[in-house]
């Protein structure tokens, strides 16, 4: 089968999926199944394209000049191929894990929500494959009026405000800053394509070229850098699958992936070294991760506090790129896929506690782990892995981003990834040991569940697949590393 058409059909199966789960309504069974068979055929054939572009293949697709010259270009490079098996390969454990909680949640509009999932895949990997600018604004764009319905999916006052504030954000910041930062960077260099070294490099001084940087830092709203990462606890009013979806799937993965991958391919790692405008983005990230974790630990709240701590987390990345080195920019990748692993179990934990008793207050769950040992041991793991404690796939990341501060002479960086880490060990080790603390006297109906039964299978094993992912991707670090390193160069 030629690149072109793998490309082709990768674009195509979400799109099918849509469909067919619109034209199943009527058969629950037959509609899931078509979804999960929809999750792993994608997942396949990224998983072919990416051992052809780690083999050296020139994966690429262009259509016809639609105006001024731009086109819908396709082009895999190994950040795109990560990032593609990152979102079609949870999105199969996604697709499974929403069969049990839809169901034993008993939610309605089960249709719509199985093909906006659909819909928003589709616009994942566009970005995961864009060849250009142009490619990844639409697609960014599609991403973003795809998940809006999931997120007022509850369709009561709370989830059309946190729907609205989550699409007004989203399209104000991609519209008024992001928008503009693509037709400045077409009128420069004369195209949008994504350029080994950097499309910018020798293009723009230091006061231009910083301006530049700072409309794309803070137009891609969905890498929710301070200040304007609010839509995203305001779309915790969303089920707990969609939530898992905007937390490690597609819509902030897809963030931070366009913030690494303008800093690779638009500015390049010797551009972005130079640019006063990257000191600044540094320091409002390195501010996102501070600040975000503290307001993390005033949350009660379990999906408010995990929300907060995406918000943090999501600024490793953006801090990584502007280190403008090769190990901060692996670290800045490799945290892409680690914090996707590690924050969907955290969320689909959250679900299935919901799902089984009800329960959404962290202070309503002391003793919940004597009786969800699984689900309450899984969050433990995921939320070792995010702390950075080995054998648990965060701690590269955070190695490889302290490395980069110190080669970048940024050592505050390195004082704030610490701060960071005691701040995630005060905000996410106490809910697990919570759950496992047996129930005093006056908290003993905590321990009832609203389901008998518990929370469904379909809501355990997802998770307990990915809290061993964590695991997995520890010692398989290797085999990510060695992919991605041609995108940033070997280590001096």
């Amino acid at each position: 089968m030629s690149n072109e058409l793998l490309i082709s059909l990768i674009l195509l199966i979400p799109l099918l999926v849509a469909g067919a789960v619109l034209a199943l309504n009527s058969i629950p069974d037959v509609r899931e199944a078509a979804t999960l068979v929809g999750a792993g055929a994608l997942f396949i054939l990224c998983t072919v394209l990416a051992i052809r572009t780690g083999s050296g293949q020139e994966i690429a697709l262009e259509s016809p000049d639609i105006a001024l010259g731009l086109t819908f270009a396709f082009k895999l490079e190994p950040l795109g191929a990560m990032f593609a098996m990152i979102a079609s390969g949870l999105w199969i454990l996604n697709s499974l894990y929403s069969i049990g909680y839809m169901r034993g949640s008993r939610e309605r509009n089960q249709t719509r929500f199985y093909v906006c999932f659909g819909l928003a895949l589709f616009g994942a990997m566009g970005v995961a494959m864009a060849g250009n600018l142009f490619t990844l604004f639409v697609f960014y764009e599609v991403l973003t009026l795809s998940t809006y319905p999931l997120v007022a999916h509850k369709g009561d006052e709370n989830a059309r405000r946190g729907a609205r504030i989550y699409l007004l954000t989203l399209l104000g910041t991609s519209i008024g800053f992001l928008l503009m930062a693509v037709v400045w960077t077409f009128a420069i260099a004369g195209n949008l394509d994504f350029v080994e070294g950097g499309l910018l490099a020798g293009k723009v001084g230091p006061a231009l070229g910083s301006v530049l940087l700072l409309l794309f830092a803070f137009g891609v709203g969905k890498a929710a850098l301070m200040p304007f990462h609010f839509w995203l606890p305001n779309a915790m009013v969303a089920p707990t699958p969609v939530s898992a979806l905007l937390h490690a799937v597609a819509v902030v993965k897809a963030g931070v992936f366009t913030i690494l991958k303008v800093s690779v391919y638009i500015f390049g790692l010797d551009l972005l070294s130079a640019l006063p405008g990257t000191e600044i983005v540094m320091w409002v990230g390195c501010f996102t991760i501070v600040v975000a974790s503290l307001i993390a630990l005033t949350k009660d709240n379990l999906k408010a506090r995990l929300a907060y701590s995406t918000v943090s987390q999501l600024s490793y990345v953006t801090v990584g790129a502007m280190l403008a080195n090769t190990a901060g920019a692996s670290g800045a990748a490799l945290q892409i896929a680690m914090h996707a692993m590690a924050k969907i179990t955290l969320f689909m934990c959250a679900g299935a506690i919901y799902v089984a008793t009800g329960k959404t207050e962290i202070s309503q769950m002391r003793g919940l782990g004597r009786r969800m040992p699984i689900v309450f041991t899984c969050f433990l793991i995921a939320s070792l892995s995010i702390i950075g404690v080995p054998p648990l796939g965060g701690s590269w990341a955070k190695y490889e981003l302290m490395q980069g501060a110190v080669d970048a002479d940024h050592i505050y960086v390195v004082y704030v990834l610490i701060a960071s880490t005691l701040l995630n060990v005060a905000y996410l080790l106490p809910i697990a040991l919570l759950g496992l603390m047996p129930p005093n006297a006056d908290t003993l109906e905590v321990a009832g569940f609203k389901r008998p039964g518990g929370a469904p299978f379909l809501t355990v094993l997802p998770l307990a697949i990915t809290a061993t992912g964590c695991f997995v991707l520890f010692f398989g670090v290797d085999v990510i590393s060695d992919f991605i390193s041609p995108v940033f160069g070997a280590r001096p």
